[in-house]
């Protein structure tokens, strides 16, 4: 995709929802329409679970006490969608999910508002993203609008498990998968869509002031072509095995490289962000573009915007107002990271996603050597703190901007 010039003389490529535009995803308006939130039954749990201290939540271990369930086949489109006592699913072994992974999912958060409700950070990417990415499988079309509906007031029923401490939420699960219950190597007539919640604190365990990345090329992501733009389950599983290596070596998460110039695509399963000093005392924050191998995530197109936002009228907190961020989305290399480490100028690396908001990385290995960024408090890592400081604010309805923290109501 190309690159377009702002206002500011930033280049970038366009991020969601520009993006998600350029998807093709197959479409019936007829199927589409029949998933009907006036339809929607609720049959409540008779005991309600005890809610855990939020200091001893481990992340996606505890479930809530309700689900969203419904159902589709190509005869009678999607079934009355049912919010229901959390329970297994009942599917057929030979189910499409199993054999040819036909598994889409969405990852989002709602947080306890001043007014004590329910809020979604900019929900309607995450519809959007999860339409796109059910295109790409070839599993019957959802209706976001619809499932969004559905979504809130499933997170309404469930509010008294969003913590409220800093730093917590409830983290938030759509899922598509297919339920065709037959062999063979085509695409899936009929799925079952579902949306489970669980109460989550900080990803990464407390005290850890930054996390470390293994610059792996050995094995890889995602690739030209392939799937790396969406959010499915066949994305994960090969990056298990890696990651295990990765963690015997003492890192935290793999940064992935690709290709003969070892560019660098994500870091774990998070969007990845460097910050270089400039001649004229400004500062650029790149990232990798949307060139297909990287999800378009919802966090990463936040933290753009807050950036090409930053100026005297809306300063980031902890930022000089008169401090320019140029964003630029291009191609990185981890030859140039080096260089640009060596050379004094590489300042800051973070890492961005719905799990973990904003983290700053603290060292990178590669090929042997590491790549060190201070992370204590005498030389704090201001763009990293400023945008999550920024962000977390924005999630919890404490700072109103551009209509991102949406009520649930």
């Amino acid at each position: 995709m190309a690159p377009v010039a702002t206002a500011n003389g930033n280049t970038h490529t366009p991020s969601i929802p520009e993006t998600l535009k350029k998807v093709e995803v197959v479409k019936d308006q007829d199927v589409q329409a029949d998933m009907d939130p006036s339809k929607l039954t609720i049959k409540l749990a008779d005991k309600l679970k005890a809610i855990p201290e939020p200091e001893t939540l481990v992340f996606g271990q505890v479930m809530t006490d309700h689900m969203l369930v419904m159902n589709f086949d190509a005869e009678s489109g999607w079934s009355a969608p049912v919010i229901q006592p959390y329970q297994p699913l009942q599917l057929d072994p030979a189910s499409s999910c199993f054999q040819y992974c036909t598994n889409v999912f969405e990852g989002m958060k709602a947080y306890v508002g001043p007014d004590g409700e329910p809020r979604l950070f900019r929900p309607e990417l995450n519809m959007a993203r999860l339409q796109t990415s059910v295109g790409r499988v070839a599993l019957p079309p959802i209706n976001p609008e619809a499932l969004l509906v559905l979504l809130k007031k499933l997170v309404s029923i469930e509010k008294r498990w969003i913590p409220k401490l800093p730093g917590y939420s409830l983290y938030i699960r759509p899922t598509v998968i297919g339920t065709r219950a037959a062999l063979g190597v085509a695409a899936s007539t009929s799925s079952m869509l579902y949306v489970i919640l669980c109460p989550t604190g900080p990803y990464f365990p407390s005290g850890v002031s930054g996390i470390s990345l293994l610059a792996e090329s050995e094995s890889v992501r995602s690739w030209p072509g392939g799937t790396g733009g969406y959010k499915l389950g066949l994305n994960y599983a090969p990056c298990f095995a890696p990651q295990r290596i990765a963690a015997k070596l003492g890192y935290m998460q793999i940064l992935w490289l690709l290709g003969e110039d070892r560019r660098i695509t994500e870091a774990g399963a998070m969007n990845f962000f460097v910050v270089v000093k400039r001649d004229d005392g400004d500062l650029d924050v790149l990232t990798p573009p949307l060139d297909g191998t990287i999800l378009p995530g919802i966090t990463r197109a936040s933290v753009l915007a807050l950036c090409e936002a930053h100026s005297p009228a809306t300063p980031l907190p902890g930022l000089s107002p008169d401090l320019k961020l140029h964003i630029h989305e291009r191609t990185i290399t981890m030859p140039e990271v080096v260089q640009l480490h060596q050379s004094g100028r590489l300042t800051e690396a973070f890492c961005v996603g719905t799990a973990v908001i904003v983290a700053g990385v603290s060292r990178i290995g590669f090929e042997g050597k590491e790549v060190k960024f201070s992370m204590g408090s005498d030389n704090q890592q201001y763009v990293t703190a400023a945008l999550a400081n920024r962000l977390e604010a924005i999630q919890e309805g404490r700072f109103e901007w551009q209509g991102w923290s949406v009520s649930c109501n």
